[in-house]
C-alpha cells in the first residue's frame, strides 16, 4: 500500500487491486501460502482529503468542458468563415450575371422567393388572405393578410 500514494487508492482502485493481489500472491509461495482471492474492502481517508480528491476530479472535468466549449467555438467559427466564403463567391456571380445580362436574373429569384413565400402562407392554417374590393389603385382598398391564433 504505502508504494501507492492516497489519490492513486482511490481514483485507480482496480489497478492498485491488482497490483497488491500480485505481489501478495509473490510472497505468500514464498511461504506455502495459498491464496485464492485478494480483495481491497475498505478504504477510508480523511475528510478533508478525501474532499480535495473530489475537487481536483470536479476542476479536471470543468477543464474538460472548458476545452470542449473552446474547441466548438472554433469549429462554429471556421464553419462561418466558410459560410461566407460560399455566400461571397455567389454574390460575385450574382453581380457577374448581372452585368452580363441586367436585371433579369434578380427578377427571376424575386418571384421564386414570392412564390416560396406565397407556398408556405398557404400551407399555414393561421393565415387567412383577404382581398381588397376596391379597383386596385393608390390608396383605396388593398389586401389582407390575416394571421388568427387559437
Amino acid at each position: 500500500m504505502a508504494q501507492f500514494d492516497a489519490a492513486e487508492l482511490i481514483t485507480q482502485r482496480e489497478a492498485v487491486s491488482n497490483r497488491i493481489r500480485t505481489d501478495l500472491l509473490k510472497r505468500a509461495q514464498e511461504f506455502n501460502i495459498a491464496l485464492e482471492d485478494v480483495s481491497i474492502t475498505h478504504m477510508t481517508f480523511g475528510k478533508e482529503f478525501t474532499k480535495a480528491v473530489e475537487e481536483k476530479q470536479i476542476a479536471q472535468q470543468e477543464a474538460e468542458r472548458a476545452r470542449f466549449i473552446v474547441e466548438k467555438a472554433e469549429q462554429e467559427r471556421q464553419a462561418n468563415v466558410i459560410r461566407a466564403e460560399g455566400e461571397a463567391e455567389a454574390a460575385d456571380t450574382i453581380s457577374r450575371a448581372v452585368a452580363k445580362s441586367g436585371e433579369g436574373i434578380i427578377m427571376i429569384r424575386r418571384i421564386e422567393t414570392q412564390k416560396d413565400i406565397a407556398q408556405m402562407l398557404a400551407n399555414n392554417p393561421n393565415v387567412a388572405y383577404l382581398p381588397g374590393g376596391g379597383s386596385g389603385g393608390e390608396g383605396r382598398g388593398g389586401n389582407f393578410l390575416l394571421g388568427l391564433r387559437s
